[in-house]
């Protein structure tokens, strides 16, 4: 069970890589397959930690991802106002500099691109979905 969990971990990490240079759409597609299919032949097991651990790491890699496709301060601050971020807060963060992982989770930038938001790009939740299909593969 924890080589499958570090694996599945591995593939998500490979997929959420920069260097794998593809559009967000597809890359939120490929990674839907790989939970998707990941989550049906596990599910029987009891994985509801890991699961949440997995979502909130892959959300916050999506977020780093984006970030850095925003390059310039400019860029990010019209992107947190676009989402919703108030002008003030938005150019704040926006010129904080270049600590991607600190940026993307200590400020602003999770309200931002939420969990809702990356649904709504199409992006499946690892736990929601572990918790539908381990409830129907109990029954």
């Amino acid at each position: 069970h924890r080589d499958s969990v570090e694996k599945f971990k591995r593939t998500l990490k490979k997929l959420t890589n920069r260097s794998q240079s593809m559009a967000f759409a597809v890359r939120v597609q490929r990674l839907n397959w790989i939970i998707r299919g990941w989550i049906n032949y596990f599910a029987l097991g009891s994985m509801k930690t890991v699961m949440n651990d997995v979502d909130a790491h892959l959300r916050t890699r999506l977020r780093v991802i984006i970030w850095k496709k925003w390059k310039v301060p400019k860029k990010r601050q019209w992107g947190l106002q676009k989402l919703g971020i108030g002008k003030d807060l938005a150019r704040q963060t926006s010129y904080m500099g270049d600590h991607y992982q600190w940026v993307v989770t200590k400020t602003c930038v999770v309200r931002a691109i939420s969990k809702e938001k990356l649904s709504q790009a199409g992006l499946v939740s690892c736990y929601d979905y572990y918790l539908e299909h381990h409830a129907l593969k109990l029954c």
